[in-house]
This record gives C-alpha cells, sequence and structure tokens, in this order.
C-alpha cells in the first residue's frame, strides 16, 4: 500500500474554512493533482497472459515452474491440483464476501438465474401506450406544446401550510465511514484514479477523515 502511505504524506490541505467555492474547488483539485501524481509515479505495466487470472497465486506460479523443468507427469498433477485448490479457495473466499458483507446472498442468484424486471406501467398517450422511444418523445412534444401558454393559478399555493425550513446537520465521522463500507474495493477506478480501498485506509488517520467531511459539507453550504 505503497500509495496509500504517499497519501498520507501529500494529502494536506487547509479545509477548516472553506467559505466559497474558489476553495472549495482549491482543495479538491489539490486532491485531485495529488491522485495523479501518485498513480503515475506507482503505476507499472502489466504483461497480460493466459495466467492473468485474480486467483492465480505464487504457489501455481512454483508448481508450474517446476513442471515445466522436469516435464513429469506426476509434477503436471501436482500443478493441476494445485490450480483447482486454489480457484476452489479463491470463489469460496469470493461467495463469502458477498453473501457476508455485500448486498447478501441475493447478488449470488445473478450466477445462476436472471432477475426478473420489475412490473412497470406502459406510459399512454392518446390512449395507445408509447413502446418506442419515438413514441414518448411525440407525446412529450405535444403536451409540452399543448400547455405551455396555459395560464396558472398560482393562487393554488396560498393553500400550502408554511413549515419552517430544517436545518441540514452535518455529515458525522461515523455515517460517512458507514456509507463508503459499503463500496467495494475490487471496483475500477474513476477518472481521479481514488480506488475505494485507498479511501478507507485514507480516512483511518481521523485528519484526513476531517477534510473530507469539511469538503462534503461545503458542498452541501455552498450549493455546489
Amino acid at each position: 500500500m505503497k500509495i496509500v502511505r504517499a497519501h498520507r504524506l501529500q494529502l494536506w490541505h487547509d479545509t477548516s474554512n472553506i467559505s466559497d467555492i474558489f476553495l472549495l474547488e482549491s482543495s479538491v483539485q489539490t486532491i485531485a493533482h495529488t491522485m495523479e501524481s501518485l498513480w503515475a509515479q506507482y503505476l507499472k505495466t502489466v504483461d497480460i497472459t493466459k495466467h492473468s487470472k485474480n486467483w492465480w497465486d505464487l504457489n501455481c506460479n512454483r508448481d508450474l515452474e517446476k513442471y515445466r523443468f522436469s516435464k513429469h507427469i506426476e509434477d503436471w498433477k501436482q500443478f493441476r491440483n494445485m490450480v483447482k485448490k486454489t480457484k476452489q479457495m479463491f470463489f469460496d473466499q469470493k461467495i463469502q464476501e458477498i453473501a457476508n458483507k455485500s448486498c447478501g446472498s441475493w447478488t449470488l442468484m445473478t450466477w445462476v438465474i436472471k432477475w426478473k424486471l420489475p412490473a412497470i406501467e406502459v406510459i399512454k398517450y392518446n390512449n395507445q401506450p408509447c413502446l418506442e422511444i419515438k413514441d414518448l418523445w411525440q407525446a412529450l412534444h405535444f403536451t409540452f406544446n399543448r400547455v405551455q401558454n396555459w395560464q396558472i393559478n398560482v393562487s393554488l399555493l396560498n393553500e400550502l401550510l408554511n413549515k419552517h425550513s430544517s436545518v441540514w446537520l452535518s455529515f458525522s465521522k461515523v455515517e460517512f465511514i458507514n456509507a463508503i463500507s459499503k463500496c467495494n474495493n475490487s471496483s475500477t477506478p474513476g477518472p481521479d484514479k481514488l480506488l475505494w480501498k485507498y479511501l478507507k485506509t485514507i480516512v483511518n488517520d481521523s485528519r484526513y477523515l476531517k477534510k473530507f467531511i469539511d469538503i462534503v459539507d461545503a458542498c452541501v453550504e455552498l450549493g455546489y
């Protein structure tokens, strides 16, 4: 986790007083530039081969090299058994991770059966169902043109009860950690190159956790 340790050294920017959008963008850009430079620094080229599998480990590599050197049938059988055992352990672990830490056992259903789409009600225009995109656009077009010049009785708004404005509470540390803990560590990074597993490691430090919460709260307060 070299890149994470590098984050801890460089991800330092004053976020305690973000009073305008300029300061907010500056804080976010600091994190983005740091991630970009670290990604370029620790990026390495990976050669894709037929053995480029997530389950492949050093034991498989060791037994394969042993067979290549000896060419004995017994070494080949040992290699095949090691591959089978390694794959079984890998996928058993994945199943446990999905069943216990992710969305529950229902996520595993995609491996054996297709999900049924929820029942929906078809949009109708002139008592005819809109089954194609062109029908939906035509319905939207004619409906908009028919009502765009209608007079609106704004007095109806006076019947609504006035309610006090709710105060937006700041994000708590527990709320932030619980939110990102549900994210998949193996997901593909976005343009910011920030993997979920890296972010989870960074916010283990309370100083950096506070900085992320400051940025999130500033986005809400400034309407950004």
